[in-house]
C-alpha cells in the first residue's frame, strides 16, 4: 500500500494483546459540481436522526492510552456524522475551488490512512492500495464518482472494524511496532497521535465543504 507514507517492514515481535479498544491534496483546478451530477439523483445515506448515538465524549480524567483511543474513536464517529444525509452527488461535490477536496474524497483518504497506519505499519500487514498508485498518488481525492460514493462509505465502515481490532491488539505505547515508516521505527503512541492530527485536519475541511454544500455547521 503506497498511501500516506511508504512503508518498509521489519521482523520485530508483536506486542502483547490488550482489551482496550497523509495528506496533501491536489491543487489543480477541479471540476465543478455540475461535472459530477449528470446522472439521475442518487439516494441519500441515512439522516442524522437515524444514526445510532454512538459518539461519546472522551473522558476528561483518563490515562494516556484511554485518551488516545477515545479521541480517535470520537473523530471516527464525527466523520460519519458530518457526511450523514448527503446524497451521492453531494458527497462528490468539490465546493472550495481550486481544491480537489470533496466529502467522499476525504472519507476515502481516511480509509487509506486507517489501513496504512493500523494494519500496515502497526502489524506489518501489507494492504492493497484501493485508490492511489505511483502514477496517481492522489487517486483517493481525484478518482471519485457518485456511482461509487455510497460504497466508499461502506468501505470506510468496514475498514474501521479491521483497524479497531488491530489497535486493540497492541498494548505497548512505547516499544517499536512491527513495521517501519520511511525506514525508521515508530511506536503506537506516535501512530495514534498522528491519526488524531490527521482526523482533526480533515474534519475541519469537511466543515467547510458541508457548509457550502447544504449550509450545515456543527462539531
Amino acid at each position: 500500500m503506497s498511501t500516506p507514507d511508504a512503508s518498509a517492514t521489519s521482523t520485530l515481535p508483536s506486542s502483547p494483546d490488550a482489551s482496550s479498544p497523509d495528506s496533501a491534496s491536489d491543487t489543480s483546478t477541479p471540476p465543478s459540481a455540475s461535472d459530477t451530477s449528470s446522472a439521475a439523483p442518487s439516494p441519500a445515506i441515512s439522516t442524522a436522526r437515524s444514526l445510532p448515538a454512538t459518539r461519546v465524549d472522551p473522558p476528561p480524567m483518563a490515562g494516556e492510552r484511554e485518551s488516545l483511543d477515545a479521541w480517535i474513536e470520537y473523530y471516527r464517529e464525527t466523520a460519519l456524522r458530518k457526511i450523514d444525509g448527503l446524497d451521492a452527488e453531494q458527497l462528490c461535490t468539490r465546493s472550495v475551488p481550486p481544491s480537489a477536496l470533496s466529502p467522499i474524497g476525504i472519507i476515502r483518504h481516511l480509509t487509506d490512512n486507517e489501513a496504512y497506519w493500523l494494519r500496515e505499519v502497526l502489524l506489518d500487514d501489507e494492504q492493497p492500495d484501493p485508490h492511489c498508485s505511483e502514477d496517481n498518488p492522489d487517486g483517493d481525492f481525484e478518482d471519485i464518482e457518485p456511482a461509487t460514493a455510497l460504497a466508499d462509505i461502506e468501505a470506510y465502515r468496514q475498514e474501521l472494524d479491521a483497524t479497531r481490532a488491530a489497535q486493540a491488539s497492541w498494548s505497548d505505547l512505547d516499544g517499536p511496532v512491527r513495521g517501519l515508516r520511511h525506514g525508521e521505527h515508530v511506536n503506537l503512541r506516535w501512530i495514534l497521535t498522528h491519526l488524531i492530527e490527521e482526523y482533526a485536519r480533515h474534519l475541519g475541511h469537511l466543515d467547510l465543504l458541508c457548509e457550502v454544500i447544504d449550509g450545515r455547521t456543527g462539531e
